[in-house]
């Protein structure tokens, strides 16, 4: 054989030996079957939903509570007290059961 021959030869084992490498990989693995990937696209997308709902809840509690102090601006200190208000006599309901 010839010494290019020898190198495709060589090239194509490296690239034999890549790919098995690359079809054992743990994403590929999860990726391969459609119900593992269903399934791992429904977590994934539970966690990020639930993530998104847990942050916003806390901006707007620490946005709210800060606003609520806040008298020196009366427009927005009136309307942070009735926000807060509202919102303490909705709590107050759900744990009351009305």
């Amino acid at each position: 054989m010839s010494r290019e021959t020898e190198e495709l030869m060589a090239d194509l084992e490296g690239l034999r030996i890549e790919v098995a490498r690359l079809n054992n990989h743990r994403f590929i693995k999860i990726h391969n079957s459609t119900l593992r990937l269903v399934w791992f696209q429904l977590l994934r997308g539970l966690a990020f939903g639930f993530g998104s709902v847990a942050g916003a809840t806390v901006v707007v509690s620490i946005a709210g509570y800060f606003l609520s102090h806040i008298d020196f601006v009366p427009i927005l200190g009136d309307w942070a007290s009735a926000l807060a208000e509202e919102i303490m006599s909705n709590t107050q309901r759900v744990e009351t059961g009305q």
